[in-house]
């Protein structure tokens, strides 16, 4: 009994001493994304909350200058931030649904095929994803230009409109060909992680719904819909923050305008701060961006948690 007391110690000490290495060597390899993560992504944030209670313009002679929720009381009065936020939620509400279920259509249509049918597919998707966001607004800007753009040509030439429409200057359609861009460049990596766990469903689940009669739809509802909802909810959440985010394409498009009709929030944000020089305004605005981000996001955790 002694002896057994004695192996038992002895396992039990190298056993926390294994676990201890392990460890410790967890955390070693943990230590350069540790710090990346601390120094360019918590300081910033901080730093972040902590300017917009000021008055910065972080010019070397002017201080700053301690002035509470001022920013934020001018920033719920402010027509342009209004109109801004408007633009974001409807580029939201309008997106976020159709690029998950435009993937999921898409990944429930291509992920039985096989070998280098579906890479190619793949690959003409994620495409637009890895291209970078100059040539691809670029090929857009020539794609909705007055005067030689394709659409024009295309519209005029089936009889549509009479005569040349101003796609990116006019405030009628200026936001939807956001949106359509928008919508083109985030589809990409929804499909492929929807081929991807559509491809990960237990199969004989499948079969035997099969054999109890269910049809194509049954199936898709009853079993694999929920067998993905991880998927879609990572989904929903990654694009309504890039959604949220859409800054590039207003920069390299519009500027925010014509008479701010594609004005957001994150082009606001970057506008106020970059080439007004207030800072502190700029970060105000980018902590209530992030709330809204942040409750958005959980709704969307809670729902889905439910479901």
């Amino acid at each position: 009994m002694t002896k057994t007391r004695a192996r038992r110690g002895v396992r039990s000490d190298m056993s926390r001493a294994l676990v201890r290495r392990e460890t410790t060597s967890a955390y070693i390899f943990l230590i350069p994304s540790l710090f990346f993560f601390v120094g360019f992504v918590i300081i910033p944030m901080v730093m972040c909350v902590r300017t917009s209670f000021f008055d910065s313009t972080l010019s070397a002679n002017t201080a700053d200058t301690f002035i509470g929720f001022a920013n934020y009381k001018e920033i719920f009065g402010d027509p342009i931030f209004r109109k801004a936020m408007v633009n974001t939620l409807i580029i939201v509400v309008v997106s976020v649904p159709v690029v998950t279920a435009f993937s999921l259509w898409v990944g429930s249509a291509i992920y039985k095929l096989k070998g280098p049918v579906l890479s190619t597919f793949r690959c003409i998707f994620y495409l637009p994803v890895v291209t970078g966001s100059v040539a691809v607004t670029v090929v857009w800007r020539w794609m909705f230009n007055q005067y030689y753009g394709i659409f024009n040509y295309l519209l005029k030439g089936t009889g549509v409109i009479d005569q040349n429409i101003n796609w990116l200057g006019d405030p009628r359609f200026a936001l939807w060909c956001i949106i359509l861009i928008l919508i083109t460049t985030s589809v990409g990596q929804p499909i492929v992680l929807y081929v991807s766990a559509l491809g990960n469903v237990d199969a004989t689940l499948v079969e035997a719904a099969k054999v109890d009669g269910a049809n194509n739809r049954q199936v898709f509802w009853q079993i694999q819909w929920s067998q993905i909802m991880p998927t879609t909810l990572y989904v929903l959440v990654i694009t309504t923050i890039n959604s949220f985010q859409c800054f590039a394409l207003i920069q390299l498009l519009t500027s925010g305008g014509p008479n701010y009709a594609t004005e957001t929030v994150m082009y606001y944000i970057y506008y106020s701060a970059f080439k007004l020089y207030r800072f502190g305004y700029g970060n105000a605005m980018g902590v209530i961006l992030a709330i809204c981000i942040a409750v958005i996001s959980a709704i969307q955790f809670w729902l889905a948690r439910e479901r």
